[in-house]
């Protein structure tokens, strides 16, 4: 998944979530919780937009391995080093990292080519792709967009 709508580098150099960003990822973090989804661990890439991405989702996920960082989720780290992540995991991963990396992540993936566009990721959406018979496939995407904000 990509992070959330993080705050503008002049306003904070550490780019925390806005509070847009905040509320979008709280929101489709509870959407996914309610579709039953339970991935084993969250890693994010440890700059904190996507921490706090990465803690938001594990509020609601409650995975068992909880929240890690890891390398090769920056923004433009090689793919082929989170793929072949990917590709040794013998649990259901949630990776939450950052534009270019997780397109060209997912185009390795399902296209065998890092620089072929197959997904447009969207800031706090979430894009699940999934391996049958050695092949990976987009199974579904969710953005902060196509979920309504709940009413008070």
């Amino acid at each position: 998944m990509q992070h959330g709508e993080a705050r503008a580098e002049h306003e904070d150099p550490a780019r925390p979530l806005s509070e847009r960003g905040r509320r979008d990822v709280e929101r489709v973090a509870r959407a996914v919780a309610r579709a039953g989804v339970r991935p084993a661990r969250i890693a994010h890439s440890g700059k904190r937009r996507a921490r706090e991405t990465a803690e938001l989702f594990a509020a609601a996920l409650d995975p068992p391995g909880g929240v890690v960082e890891i390398g090769g989720l920056g923004p433009n780290d090689d793919p082929a080093v989170a793929a072949r992540r990917a590709a040794g995991a013998a649990e259901h991963l949630m990776l939450v990292g950052h534009l270019p990396h997780l397109g060209r992540l997912a185009s390795l993936l399902v296209l065998g080519d890092p620089a072929r566009e197959l997904v447009a990721f969207r800031m706090g959406g979430v894009v699940c792709l999934g391996r049958e018979a050695g092949a990976w496939r987009v199974c579904w995407m969710l953005t902060p967009e196509l979920v309504p904000a709940e009413q008070k």
